[in-house]
């Protein structure tokens, strides 16, 4: 084996990165605090061509060095918006016909690993690092999904998440010819 050459990657250019089909998944980012993190998700939003982010909340924008640390140019690629709450996003989204997905632990909630059906395009949410999502976004959820976790903590790193459950909805949805 030989490690690959980073003109050997096949990556677009910012402005082919526009131009390419999106999937049809939107994140939406409640309240995160970490300025790595937004920046991690970005990354994961641009590997995946996802449609958009949605920052809300407390939740930083670019342009900020730590967003830009963790992104390494995905503030470019990716687009995004910010709304002052979460409810004002998701009912925007909604008019547009998206299943609203809400990862968090709640009572009920459809484990990553089980057999469910999901309808694009979606919204994927994710929550504050320590509070998660807010109980009033749950509510107006379509859905709710959680990873199965098996040890002491029952806690992943947010972008750790998103990076598990983005790739498995990204599966599903390329399994539906999106």
């Amino acid at each position: 084996m030989r490690k690959l050459k980073m003109e050997e990657l096949d990556r677009k250019s910012i402005y082919q990165f526009h131009q390419a089909e999106k999937v049809p998944i939107t994140v939406v980012l409640e309240n995160i605090r970490s300025l790595n993190n937004i920046g991690s998700f970005f990354r994961t939003a641009d590997a995946f061509l996802l449609q958009e982010i949605i920052l809300c909340g407390i939740t930083a924008t670019p342009p900020h060095r730590d967003i830009h640390k963790t992104a390494l140019g995905a503030t470019e690629t990716v687009k995004w918006r910010y709304y002052p709450t979460t409810i004002d996003a998701i009912t925007e989204l909604k008019k547009t016909k998206h299943t609203i997905i809400a990862v968090e632990q709640v009572e009920n909630s459809v484990k990553l690993d089980e057999d469910f059906e999901v309808h694009p395009p979606l919204t994927l949410i994710f929550g504050n690092e320590v509070e998660g999502i807010s109980q009033e976004v749950i509510n107006i959820s379509d859905m709710c999904i959680e990873i199965p976790q098996f040890g002491n903590k029952h806690s992943l790193n947010v972008t750790v998440c998103g990076g598990i459950v983005i790739w498995e909805m990204w599966k599903i949805l390329k399994s539906l010819k999106f």
